[in-house]
């Protein structure tokens, strides 16, 4: 089972490179990888989840029903990107499920940043996908969380796939450097040891970051991004694809695992 996911937010990244990014600029660019991203999963008939930030969906709500007019899942990224207060929680959740008129049952903290699961189960999420269990220097450490999911505050934890025994993180950066052979042979054993992969992008990913006058981004960060990038992902899939793996929303694969559990 492959579980793709796409965190669809106001681009505020190259904030962290010390650049200014006018708000509508934000948007455009994440619109353009959204649409991307969108025809992507229709030429390959197979449907994801898109956690966005309920700015991004005010602003935008045309995306929202392309989304749900597709047949994915709509999930939050909290209220803004770069903004967090515990309340957002709530807020971002009544926000989303206003605009794609379906429950928002799914979370994931911006960044992948510590959240209050005890705030998470009181906003009423049943899942949430803030964990990279791994090393990433300057943003977490989590070798102490579990690698698969599981339950804590009676939310159900789905972390991003890292390999077995070193935990290498299989997310967006190493979709961009590494050459295709070695992500596929760890997309591969990771998969048999854990049954799922569950991976995430950005839609900013699938356009033209080598800007450095606009973004001041690092080599590791523009590396085969924008239509280089749609290739990666449509290469991947099709190996997926070639390998008799099945796609699913990542609400549908929570539902089966608590079935199971009941």
């Amino acid at each position: 089972m492959i579980l793709l996911s796409f965190d669809i937010e106001e681009f505020d990244m190259p904030f962290e490179y010390g650049k200014e990014l006018a708000f509508d600029k934000q948007l455009s660019v994440s619109t353009e990888g959204t649409n991307k991203i969108l025809n992507i999963l229709k030429q390959a008939g197979i449907k994801a989840t898109f956690y966005c930030t309920a700015n991004y969906a005010q602003h935008k709500p045309e995306m929202i029903k392309a989304m749900i007019d597709a047949g994915h899942e709509v999930a939050s990224h909290g209220y803004y990107h770069s903004d967090f207060k515990p309340e957002h929680l709530l807020q971002s959740k009544l926000k989303l499920e206003e605009i794609s008129g379906h429950a928002v049952k799914g979370y994931r903290m911006a960044r992948m940043m510590p959240v209050d699961e005890s705030e998470i189960e009181k906003a009423g999420y049943v899942y949430n996908s803030s964990i990279n269990p791994t090393f990433l220097p300057g943003r977490y450490n989590n070798f102490n969380k579990p690698r698969t999911w599981f339950y804590f505050k009676n939310v159900l934890q789905l972390p991003s796939s890292v390999s077995p025994l070193i935990r290498f993180p299989l997310f967006w950066l190493s979709f961009h450097n590494l050459p295709i052979g070695l992500l596929k042979w760890l997309s591969k054993i990771t998969h048999k040891k854990d049954g799922y992969l569950n991976l995430y992008f950005h839609p900013w990913e699938f356009t033209d970051l080598n800007k450095p006058q606009e973004y001041n981004f690092p080599g590791y960060v523009v590396k085969n991004t924008g239509d280089a990038f749609v290739s990666r992902l449509t290469e991947f899939i099709s190996w997926v694809k070639s390998k008799g793996y099945t796609f699913s929303r990542t609400d549908e694969f929570v539902e089966k695992v608590v079935k199971k559990q009941q």
